[in-house]
């Protein structure tokens, strides 16, 4: 069996597609199920069970055996929450019970860092553990993940392979349900549809003019290829970016949008919410060296033909992947 947490959400779903698509089918989902919205995520999906996260380590304690890998996507991923208790249970004590788990019964880990541990920048995009405790994210979300990644690679007592991934600025079907959080491409879609137009944050800053502030946007299918990869990999363990390394500008992605669209494009620029204003990142770019380097050596979508699969054949049908 394969478990994957947060399995209902966007990441996690689209996981489970990506082994349904690779025959893996005796898969146990771990999420909180209340969300009817975040649930149809998981409709046509071929699965083995469904556990409550609350109950996942009583389950695990008794399943173990049966147990062949783990993948741990389930997080708080809201970057305007400020609740650091809510941090602190979900992301990081969680976490590391998880961790606890997969070294107590030998089980492979592959876990969701994140591209907000970077911070504003200052110390670069490097995926280099030594380089860890120079970051400083902008916001409480960006900390647990920060704080986790520093435990994790503090512990004597580790799972035999593991992989902490972080993901930069992932977009694609099976976002639906996350409001605020949805990509610029999901909103920039509803915004043409109803308005035909998309609204871009203005820059608040000199040296980056308005809407060319630069993220390293990466297709969820992209993101689940690289999961695959590292279960039948399972040696070289670390942590280690996931994006495209190559930074797009949002006028480029909004633009893409408008072409899959089959529309001419029409961008305005709007003020930056003043609550995430000093806490935006004005530029993300994955050094992928160290990926690679592993031997991951599929080519990524470029963000052109990455926003035309999300457009055509999930937004403009509001199909599921």
């Amino acid at each position: 069996m394969i478990i994957v947490t947060g399995a209902a959400g966007f990441v996690g779903s689209c996981l489970v597609k990506k082994l349904n698509e690779e025959n893996f089918n005796d898969l146990i989902l771990v999420d909180d199920f209340s969300n009817d919205q975040k649930n149809k995520n998981l409709e046509g999906k071929r699965f083995t069970g469904k556990v409550d996260r609350k109950q996942f380590f009583n389950w695990l304690d008794e399943n173990h055996q049966l147990t062949q890998f783990i993948f741990h996507i389930g997080a708080r991923t809201d970057t305007t929450e400020f609740n650091k208790k809510i941090f602190d249970e979900l992301n990081v004590e969680y976490s590391k019970k998880v961790w606890q788990k997969c070294a107590e019964y030998g089980l492979p880990l592959v876990y969701a860092s994140s591209a907000a541990t970077y911070g504003g920048g200052e110390a670069g995009y490097d995926d280099d553990e030594s380089k860890i405790n120079l970051l400083k994210p902008l916001n409480p979300y960006g900390d647990s993940k920060n704080e986790f990644d520093k435990w994790v690679l503090q512990q004597k007592e580790k799972p035999y392979f593991w992989a902490g991934l972080k993901f930069f600025n992932v977009y694609g079907p099976n976002e639906f349900h996350k409001g605020r959080m949805a990509s610029v491409i999901f909103h920039g879609f509803n915004q043409v549809r109803k308005d035909g137009i998309i609204r871009l944050f203005k820059s608040h800053r000199p040296e980056y003019k308005d809407g060319w502030q630069l993220r390293d946007f990466i297709y969820v299918k992209d993101v689940t290829s690289v999961c695959f990869f590292l279960m039948n990999h399972r040696k070289n363990s670390g942590i280690y970016n996931l994006g495209t390394g190559k930074a797009r500008s949002f006028y480029d992605l909004a633009s893409s949008t408008f072409k899959a669209m089959s529309l001419e494009s029409n961008i305005q620029f709007i003020d930056m919410p003043l609550d995430i204003r000093d806490k935006y990142q004005y530029f993300t770019e994955a050094k992928m060296a160290k990926l690679s380097a592993i031997g991951y050596a599929v080519p990524f979508y470029s963000l052109e033909d990455g926003v035309s699969d999300y457009v055509i054949n999930y937004l403009l049908p509001a199909k599921y992947y």
